[in-house]
């Protein structure tokens, strides 16, 4: 029997095949719906919908279409009210060199300047990592705001300059502040894994509800788009490798360190040995 197909997320059951932690469906869905994209950029920014003027995407790519070199890295650049420039990212497979990436990344953005203007002409620059692992295990937050700061005073070096990362794994840790700027429920509409979950969100939610449905439909349209879900699941198979091989060369560092022990345990044995074997020989010369 044949089952009629679902004509919005709202009718939708069971799982969600790619959720917004795809990096793909993640640049999909913003690139594709500008209001979305406006409403994640007031909550991570602090903003008010009134005091954004202008987005414009400075990286656009052809959704469905191959991704070149220069799209491999599916961060959104944008330039926000021509006064600004904001980068955003999802990454969920842990890299040990995220930070490093991340600030040479920001550094990037901040190096603005027209050719021919001077340096009061830079525009202050954002990055913000959305991010499904806890990048300081030992300093664990949901919100995290990172600025040039000097050591012994305290004081911002230079406000243009910042690094936000929101914490998919931290949403208990969320703050009022977090909350009033409906930070938690963006992280949980991206962790969402069904459509059962989706609209629990948008039943419960404080997020401006024609704001959330356009993003709910949004994700339920092209997760129905053959070209996206195609490359959506090659970014998922690329992820899978990157993993395969991070996991193969850690139990091939686990086996060699194994090696290395046995090999320094025989050491100190035939260091016993050999001291035994000499204390016997001076007791046999001393007869």
């Amino acid at each position: 029997m044949n089952m009629t197909p679902s004509k919005s997320y709202k009718d939708a059951t069971g799982k969600i095949d790619y959720t917004m932690t795809n990096d793909y469906m993640f640049r999909a869905v913003l690139q594709e719906n500008k209001k979305v994209l406006t409403g994640l950029i007031c909550s991570l920014l602090h903003l008010q919908r009134c005091e954004i003027k202008s987005v414009i995407i400075l990286n656009p790519i052809e959704l469905g279409k191959a991704i070149d070199d220069r799209a491999f890295v599916l961060d959104l650049k944008l330039m926000l009210n021509n006064a600004m420039i904001l980068n955003i990212e999802m990454q969920v497979l842990h890299q040990d060199f995220w930070n490093d990436r991340s600030l040479l990344y920001l550094c990037r953005a901040f190096d603005n300047p027209d050719k021919g203007n001077d340096y009061r002409t830079i525009k202050p620059a954002y990055h913000i990592g959305i991010l499904d692992f806890t990048p300081f295990p030992e300093y664990p937050e949901f919100y995290a705001t990172n600025k040039l700061m000097n050591v012994t005073k305290k004081y911002i070096y230079d406000d243009r300059f910042t690094l936000h990362v929101l914490d998919l794994n931290q949403i208990q840790l969320a703050t009022d502040e977090d909350k009033a700027y409906r930070l938690d429920y963006w992280a949980k509409l991206f962790r969402a894994k069904t459509w059962e979950e989706l609209k629990m969100l948008a039943e419960n939610s404080n997020i401006d509800t024609d704001m959330l449905d356009e993003t709910c439909e949004t994700i339920f349209r092209l997760n129905q788009d053959d070209a996206v879900r195609y490359w959506c699941e090659a970014r998922e198979d690329g992820e899978r490798i990157m993993l395969t091989y991070k996991n193969m060369l850690a139990e091939k560092d686990s086996a060699l360190a194994q090696k290395e022990n046995e090999i320094a345990q025989k050491d100190l044995e035939l260091a016993a040995l050999k001291k035994q074997l000499a204390s016997l020989t001076a007791q046999l010369n001393q007869r």
